[in-house]
């Protein structure tokens, strides 16, 4: 994977592709295909398939507090290794070499997970380290987006040994990838230059949590999430991310998300506060996961008011309810379209008012016929 001119993670080609290796390939990426079964579970329209809704958060303060949402996630990651679950965690960390960027790491141990702790709003590859995986590790827990999750999830449907290895996915609520020019354009407002940055968060630390840059010379300068997500990172979000329709990790066994805060009219608030998850368990396996790490202190888990999620998501909410009219204008201008089966667009289309059809419709159709 190497960053192109735009500042996104792409594949390059190192030698040839098999036409059995080309299939698999179309099979499995979901930037193409995603297909999921609600079977046998709550199947909602707009958050999909669910066992259980919780609000809680790690009760490992530090955890806690560098996380990006409470630390749940992080929580429940440490706590996977810890118990024995897995032998380590396949995640994401800030590169050492390029502190807005990503790259994959390993976790073998509760501060390595918290190393790696907070949201990275920069393009991530976590895969990537799948041909690299040490021999000694036959078990292992996955935090990836959605649509890593949805890839692991289909790779494994057909490879038993690698579903062996990967007992475990875990996912988290996700807005779209934003380019690693976005992240550029955070540190311009930041006032610093690419290379002057020693260190870079892009929130936790506090929840939400600052976006903050720490210099070479050890001085820091921070902004808000609503300025630093609200204003330049979520302008940068590549197009292929504005028509998915899984934001929510519908292949993961867990979950996590912030459980925002919300004002009278429900409408989510980005106040500093001590974090708070939103923790889903989408299998059987994830519910068993998340009683076990509450009984061992890991987390807590509270009751969670799933209509709440409707207000507080309203950026999720707004894209499941968009998604069927914004295909359905890039297949009338011929468009490539990812297929999508069980993902019920149309259950949620018929939740939006027509104006709000028509108007994601005629931007789609437009954005469309000017790139």
């Amino acid at each position: 994977m190497a960053e192109d001119a735009a500042g996104y993670l792409r594949p390059v080609q190192t030698g040839t592709v098999s036409t059995e290796q080309d299939a698999l390939i179309a099979a499995t990426c979901p930037g193409l295909t995603q297909e999921v079964d609600g079977a046998g579970r709550t199947d909602h329209a707009l958050w999909g398939p669910f066992v259980d809704m919780h609000s809680g958060h790690a009760l490992d303060d530090d955890l806690r507090f560098a996380g990006a949402s409470g630390g749940a996630l992080s929580g429940l990651a440490a706590w996977l290794i810890r118990s024995g679950e897995v032998q380590a965690v396949v995640q994401i960390k800030a590169d050492p070499d390029n502190p807005v960027g990503n790259v994959a790491t390993i976790s073998r141990t509760r501060d390595e997970v918290l190393g790696a702790a907070g949201s990275r709003y920069a393009p991530a590859a976590p895969l990537s380290i799948l041909p690299d995986l040490p021999d000694d590790l036959q078990r292992l827990a996955f935090i990836g987006k959605p649509c890593d999750a949805a890839a692991l999830r289909a790779m494994c449907a057909r490879d038993p040994e690698l579903a062996r290895r990967f007992p475990v996915i875990l996912s988290f609520f996700c807005a779209g990838t934003p380019s690693l020019a976005g992240a550029r354009a955070v540190l311009a407002a930041l006032n610093t230059a690419p290379e002057q940055a020693r260190a870079f968060r892009y929130r936790g630390n506090g929840w939400p949590g600052l976006a903050t840059v720490t210099r070479a010379d050890g001085s820091t300068e921070s902004m808000s999430y609503h300025d630093s997500w609200g204003k330049i990172l979520s302008k940068h979000v590549q197009h292929r991310c504005k028509i998915c329709a899984d934001g929510t990790g519908a292949a993961a066994d867990i979950v996590c998300a912030d459980a925002w805060e919300s004002d009278a009219d429900g409408y989510p608030l980005f106040d500093e506060a001590e974090g708070c998850s939103l923790i889903v368990a989408r299998t059987q396996q994830g519910a068993a996961l998340l009683d076990r790490a509450a009984r061992d202190g890991a987390i807590t888990l509270g009751p969670f008011d799933v209509p709440q999620l409707t207000a507080i998501q309203p950026g999720q909410r707004n894209r499941r309810r968009a998604l069927a009219a914004r295909l359905a204008a890039l297949r009338l201008i011929g468009k490539p379209v990812p297929r999508y089966r069980g993902l019920r667009l149309l259950a949620a289309a018929r939740q939006a008012r027509p104006g709000f059809l028509l108007r994601n419709f005629l931007g789609t159709l437009r954005r469309g016929l000017r790139k």
